[in-house]
């Protein structure tokens, strides 16, 4: 059966919402039919729900809090941000209300508000259209970051989001959009071993040798899992060295249970990231398996991620900024180079 896009799988998520609650509304900029939004993952709605799907002009700061009250109302507002950048102009209502209303009030409120957003760049956008800013809401309480895969069921991520009573952001990579949303079959994709966790937003790990003894532990999500599967490939065919993949959905609450297990067959941390460096998803990470595992750690973790400055708009000049196959492939090297010596 041939895959579907991963955008159509998203879209069919929003179709399904609006069929199934009442309270469920889109807002946000030009998402009225025939554009259906910038990557036209609501294509479709405002044409069978117009009065449900709200757009709006370009104002972030104050879509955070339209969609907030609407929550706080009793609705179920997904709010899409056109541009991940610019959850950063909505800053004031998320760290100072949207993830404390509900303790605030003494529990006597929820806000089951979806945050939709695009993140991600290789698609030359630029360096204010192609950040990933998710690190920047690692800190924040009360609310939930889900960063769905191509390898994920992004259509069962969206929906749990949805019913969701918490706040949740949605992080949608961009060059997802247009990929098949290859999941695995009866426990395989392309070859490799797949083990997913239980719960709405599981993680997927992977393993080239059934889960045998393993060199190290790559830990990837949104779009670097791909390109993380392809290190792993790579990594076998070329070298002989067989790595297990996690592939996180949940950034936010941090869960670490499948990462733990694998690294206590391989001994080795790999994290992966499109975002900066400097105070990553993949520090984070890194902090907390040492704190639960640092008996099965035979080295330190090594950190993949982008550069610590703008993304260029030039695509050559993009790749580089950008961690890519190679990346991940020399820092399980060096980490096999330092268990050996």
């Amino acid at each position: 059966m041939r895959q579907r896009r991963c955008v159509d799988e998203l879209n069919a998520a929003l179709h399904d919402a609006f069929e199934r609650r009442s309270d469920v509304y889109l807002i946000g900029e030009d998402l009225l039919d025939p554009y259906g939004g910038a990557f036209k993952v609501g294509a479709g709605l405002s044409s069978r729900w117009p009065e449900r799907v709200i757009t709006t002009p370009i104002s972030e700061a104050s879509l955070f809090g339209v969609a907030a009250g609407m929550a706080l109302r009793g609705y179920r507002p997904i709010l899409e941000i056109m541009f991940g950048d610019f959850i950063a102009l909505g800053f004031d209502q998320i760290v100072n209300g949207i993830s404390k209303f509900r303790e605030m009030y003494n529990d006597q409120v929820q806000v089951p508000l979806v945050v939709r957003t695009p993140m991600g760049g290789r698609r030359g956008y630029g360096p204010t259209h192609s950040q990933s800013l998710e690190k920047f809401l690692l800190g924040v309480p009360n609310v939930s970051m889900v960063a769905p895969s191509e390898v994920h069921d992004v259509r069962a991520l969206l929906t749990n989001a949805i019913e969701d009573d918490e706040p949740v952001f949605f992080i949608e990579n961009k060059v997802m959009y247009g990929r098949p949303n290859r999941r695995p079959v009866d426990g395989l994709l392309d070859g490799m071993r797949c083990v997913e966790e239980s719960g709405p937003y599981p993680a997927l790990t992977f393993s080239g040798n059934d889960f045998a003894e393993s060199s190290a532990t790559i830990v990837a999500y949104g779009g670097m899992v791909p390109i993380a599967l392809d290190a792993a490939v790579q990594l076998i065919l070329e070298h002989e060295v067989f790595c297990e993949v996690v592939a996180l959905s949940r950034l936010l609450p941090l869960g670490i249970d499948a990462i733990v297990e694998s690294v206590a067959r391989s001994g080795a941390l790999v994290t992966a990231e499109e975002g900066s460096l400097t105070a990553g998803v993949g520090a984070e990470l890194t902090a907390r398996v040492q704190e639960r595992a640092w008996g099965d750690l035979r080295g330190p973790a090594r950190r993949v991620a982008a550069a610590d400055g703008i993304i260029p708009a030039a695509p050559g000049l993009e790749a580089e900024a950008l961690p890519g196959v190679m990346d991940i492939v020399d820092a399980v090297l060096v980490r096999q180079a330092v268990r050996a010596s």
